[in-house]
């Protein structure tokens, strides 16, 4: 369910809770503070959009928020049962990648930081099934066929390694390896970027499908203000670590309040 589906069944609004909740996120690198004071909160369902200029923080929250990385302090919550109440940066090195291969997927702006490029695509999305502890060959390959066909990837193809793909079709394997557990939480790193805008067009399509059927909540790091208003319900400006503006997507590409955030459209128009 969208947000503005949500916004019109109040009722149902009041009773829901956040599928995620990030609370007072700082990073630092030595003397370089990264993320200052983020805070955010995302429902089950919705996709929140993160916007701002290169080196604003937005990656950086994705990496924080797949527990790749160390935060400096701060607090993060998956409203999920086997995880409630827990700081997931407290979790220990094993836990942590417990929860990534069951519960968070991420598709990375750089296929090369998601997939083994030469080995099959359909290697590549069973490999994350192994992680969670599939050892079946045949169910292997059954659930990695599936995961790639959600993803709108060409069958035929699933046993070329990635290195021999085109940039859209990379994509599509990463998200397909992404989505293979069928994860609560997906992350996307500027996943449209480089492509033609026809590529585009139908990565987003497929994108938007997959959140409706599978009730995915995303979180979308994008440059490209044109994919927020596509995708998202909600949309976050960061500027220097820091949150600038947040709110509807159209409300606030509409009639941004923050100087910045008009930079940002009125630079795009």
């Amino acid at each position: 369910m969208s947000l503005l589906e949500m916004t019109l069944d109040a009722p149902r609004l009041l009773e829901m809770q956040p599928l995620l909740r990030v609370n007072n996120l700082c990073k630092n690198y030595g003397g370089i503070r990264a993320l200052e004071n983020v805070s955010l909160h995302v429902y089950p369902g919705e996709v929140l959009g993160i916007v701002g200029e290169s080196g604003s923080g937005k990656s950086t929250v994705l990496r924080l928020l797949n527990l790749e990385e160390p935060e400096t302090s701060g607090t993060y919550q998956l409203e999920i049962p086997e995880l409630l109440g827990q700081n997931l940066f407290e979790l220990n090195r094993f836990q942590k990648r417990e929860t990534r291969v069951h519960h968070i997927g991420i598709v990375y702006q750089n296929p090369h930081l998601g997939l083994r490029m030469h080995k099959s695509s359909s290697g590549n999305v069973a490999e994350r099934l192994i992680l969670a502890g599939e050892k079946r060959f045949a169910e292997l390959r059954r659930a990695a066929r599936e995961s790639l066909q959600a993803s709108e990837f060409p069958i035929a193809r699933m046993d070329e390694p990635p290195i021999h793909l085109s940039g859209g079709m990379q994509q599509r394997v990463q998200l397909a390896k992404a989505i293979a557990m069928k994860p609560k939480l997906l992350l996307l790193d500027e996943p449209t970027t480089g492509l033609d805008v026809s590529v585009q067009a139908l990565v987003l399509d497929t994108l938007k499908r997959l959140q409706f059927e599978l009730e995915m909540t995303m979180i979308l790091v994008s440059h490209d203000l044109g994919v927020i208003r596509t995708l998202a319900d909600r949309v976050m400006v960061m500027r220097g670590g820091r949150v600038v503006e947040s709110g509807l997507t159209d409300q606030v590409l509409e009639d941004p309040q923050h100087a910045y955030t008009q930079q940002l459209v009125h630079a795009k128009l």
